[in-house]
């Protein structure tokens, strides 16, 4: 019986001991800030959120909205968005809350949305680039020939904020926040390269996946941020810590189970996040903070995890690599550079 006991004993504390120094490292720190200290109105002011309809998007909506803010719910499902404007429409107390057709993986339906914004909205202040997609069956492209994953997490969000900058320009000061991940520690020098062609000779990031897609949205919010001197925008990036939310489960729509072996990929990974993960309204702390603490305003091209200045890795601060991934992506959506 003992040696039972001490078994038991011995995993529970192995559990314990892995449960806490993932969420050191993963999480930012035993210690999760909030954002309730920052008492800052947002009446007459609106706001664009990607993927709003779920998760930390949709904490974010929840308390921008709180504060007064008109939020629009950027996503690519109407049934899911409007069941979210709801819910964030009951939960915030505001009515100022609607949903507008975007599927970040579509350069057409970016285009779209924005033209439709454009139209109908009279200003924007906060441009939140919070969508992501973290798997995709191998070798499925876009329409445009590209990866899915870097598509959706860089392409769409950097055509939506070059296409919205000018209206950003005219509602300064404004901010562009980009969620990022803590993911883009595994990118190593070199492994973010751009020999690769598409069907019709272009030249795009020979990328893989999540973990250099996270790459480019801190080296293009640095290249942005680099851009934008003088302009009243600034812009910031962040890692939201790990959440236990639902875009494993948009994922896991996406892919199918079909593709078993990417649906079981996801599935495990859902299991871990109910072991270390925090809960969405924690993980959409650094989200809200990078949009409202006013003390920000010179550390624009600044990477943020847990509502604090947080360095990046050498990679992620190369000026060259930036430059050269704005260009590219310039060339991958018919943006003059």
């Amino acid at each position: 019986m003992g040696i039972f006991i001490t078994l038991a004993v011995s995993v529970v504390s192995f559990f314990v001991i892995a449960k806490f120094g993932a969420n050191y490292f993963i999480n930012g720190g035993f210690y999760r800030r909030n954002c309730k200290h920052i008492q800052v109105k947002l009446h007459g002011k609106a706001a664009i959120i990607t993927g709003g309809n779920s998760g930390i998007g949709k904490e974010t909506a929840i308390d921008l909205a709180r504060r007064g803010a008109r939020v629009i719910i950027a996503c690519r499902n109407p049934v899911k968005a409007e069941e979210a404007v709801k819910e964030i429409q009951r939960r915030s107390g505001s009515s100022h809350v609607v949903y507008r057709h975007l599927d970040l993986s579509d350069q057409g339906s970016v285009r779209g949305f924005v033209e439709e914004y454009l139209q109908e909205e009279p200003r924007l202040d906060y441009l939140i680039n919070n969508a992501g997609i973290q798997k995709a069956p191998k070798g499925c492209r876009t329409a445009e020939g590209y990866n899915m994953v870097f598509a959706t997490n860089h392409f769409g969000s950097f055509l939506l904020t070059l296409l919205l900058l000018d209206f950003l320009k005219k509602s300064s000061p404004s901010r562009i926040i980009n969620v990022s991940s803590i993911a883009h520690v595994t990118v190593k020098p070199g492994d973010m390269y751009f020999e690769k062609k598409d069907s019709q000779g272009r030249v795009y990031p020979g990328l893989r996946e999540y973990d250099r897609s996270k790459l480019a949205n801190i080296l293009f919010t640095k290249e942005l941020a680099r851009r934008l001197e003088g302009t009243g925008i600034t812009a910031f990036t962040l890692h939201p810590g790990a959440v236990n939310s639902n875009i494993l489960d948009s994922t896991l729509e996406f892919i199918g189970p079909s593709r078993i072996g990417a649906f079981l990929s996801i599935l495990m990974m859902k299991f871990g996040m109910l072991f270390i993960g925090m809960d969405e309204e924690a993980g959409a702390q650094t989200t809200i903070y990078c949009a409202l603490e006013e003390s920000l305003t010179e550390l624009s091209g600044g990477y943020f995890d847990n509502c604090r200045l947080t360095k990046e890795t050498e990679v992620a601060c190369d000026a060259g690599l930036a430059k050269k991934l704005w260009e590219v992506s310039c060339q991958a959506t018919g943006l003059e550079e």
